[in-house]
């Protein structure tokens, strides 16, 4: 029996393809640079930097490694950490960069930006290194900002994924004296201060009456840290609801902005999924979704879904974002939409029916004042159906399913026989 492509299902096909295709690019640099030994400490200060991460998260790119020589003349100069992850961002490229396209170079020079640049913690140019074709089938590579000094060479291609990843070797660290400037360690720095300058004014002012919150942002501080700031505007939109919380929910508010692990934009980009918070505690689960929107990252609760406009800090190990919406846990504000603007009292038709059953958790005294006896439990009936479908819009396939997901697909182009 012949089956004929329908053009209807041509979009199928193509979708199948190309998560197929997405799938087999996957790159792990940790595994790669594993098969080299001579770049083993290279490797080792990648993970620990947590640059690793960040390599996986993204396509087009070019890790510029040295050898175990190389990183015992820069680890012999006592760096910090800090210090030493943005002197190895410099060596990653944002863009691909196999042995042919190095000797193949547009009018002989390229400028590529690096992730040291995304960071935006780079001055002026620093961010970019000068990949030169030299006579004599050589190539030089240097930090820009270096009075365009060439300091290091091409050794050898050790990988590449065209157009995905390309690992070289290059002879040795780039030396740059923005990049190798002594980088704050994060005990000095000042959240509120950062939050502040950078539009999220309103939500850092509230951290010196809950000093608690502060505290526990701190303390995670040196052990990895990401915060979620809301912007002004949105968090003066929030106010009449957050001055209606308890004590105890106002702490809760708040500490729901931060998650106990640095992750950078990178890696909350390719890890989807659920994240704990400061807030988490026990059966209170204070718990958010992030997924990508496209290029855009979102964080979800059952309430909001609010988007990060910008990276105020990413210095390992902390992280700050900007967001457009204040998150509402669902365990402070049960089925409640957020008003835009003070609002008069909700009318007994606003107010959620009760759900049958169930007891309320000891957290449901910190949902607002004002609203207090129509809240329904911690876990009403619709939570365990609200979670499902939540994990089904992540944007992460679990393993195992996502070449089952390509066979269904297929099956359909087909219109073969499924068993399942």
């Amino acid at each position: 029996m012949h089956h004929h492509l329908r053009p209807a299902m041509m979009p199928v096909l193509a979708a199948a393809v190309l998560l197929l295709a997405t799938l087999s690019q996957a790159h792990n640099i940790t595994r790669i640079l594993a098969q080299h030994p001579e770049f083993s400490t290279f490797n080792h200060y990648l993970t620990l930097t947590h640059l690793a991460p960040e390599i996986n998260g993204r396509t087009t790119i070019t890790v510029c490694a040295v050898d175990n020589a190389a990183m015992d003349e820069l680890l012999s100069k006592h760096p910090s950490i800090y210090t030493i992850k943005n002197i190895l961002s410099l060596h990653v490229l944002l863009d691909y960069f196999g042995a042919k396209k190095l000797h193949q170079i547009t009018n002989g020079t390229a400028l590529a930006a690096t992730m040291y640049q995304a960071t935006g913690t780079a001055p002026g140019s620093a961010g970019f290194v000068n990949i030169t074709d030299l006579h004599g089938g050589k190539v030089g590579f240097g930090a820009e900002n270096n009075d365009g000094t060439l300091t290091s060479t091409f050794v050898k291609s050790v990988e590449e994924m065209p157009y995905n990843i390309s690992v070289i070797q290059i002879s040795k660290i780039l030396p740059s004296a923005a990049a190798e400037a002594p980088a704050p360690a994060p005990t000095q720095q000042n959240l509120t201060s950062i939050m502040s300058k950078h539009g999220c004014k309103v939500f850092a002012e509230n951290f010196f009456v809950h000093s608690d919150a502060l505290n526990n942002f701190n303390e995670n501080l040196r052990g990895g840290l990401t915060v979620f700031c809301p912007l002004d505007d949105a968090f003066k939109a929030f106010l009449p609801k957050f001055k209606n919380l308890t004590a105890s929910g106002k702490l809760a508010l708040l500490e729901f902005h931060g998650v106990p692990v640095y992750q950078s934009l990178a890696t909350l980009k390719s890890n989807n999924g659920l994240q704990n918070t400061l807030a988490t505690d026990g059966a209170n689960k204070f718990d958010f979704t992030v997924q990508n929107d496209g290029e855009d990252v979102t964080l979800k609760t059952r309430l909001t879904t609010a988007k990060i406009t910008d990276t105020i800090i990413d210095q390992q190990p902390l992280a700050v974002f900007a967001i457009n919406k204040v998150l509402l846990p669902k365990e402070l504000f049960k089925g409640q939409a957020l008003a835009p603007a003070p609002a008069p009292e909700p009318s007994a038709a606003d107010a959620p029916a009760p759900a049958k059953g169930k007891k309320k958790k000891k957290k449901a005294a910190d949902a607002p004042a004002a609203d207090s006896n129509s809240d329904a439990p911690a876990d009403s009936p619709g939570d365990a159906a609200d979670d499902t479908a939540d994990d089904s819009n992540g944007a992460v396939i679990p393993e195992g399913r996502s070449f089952g997901n390509v066979v269904i697909a297929l099956g359909l182009v087909f219109g073969l026989p499924l068993v399942l």
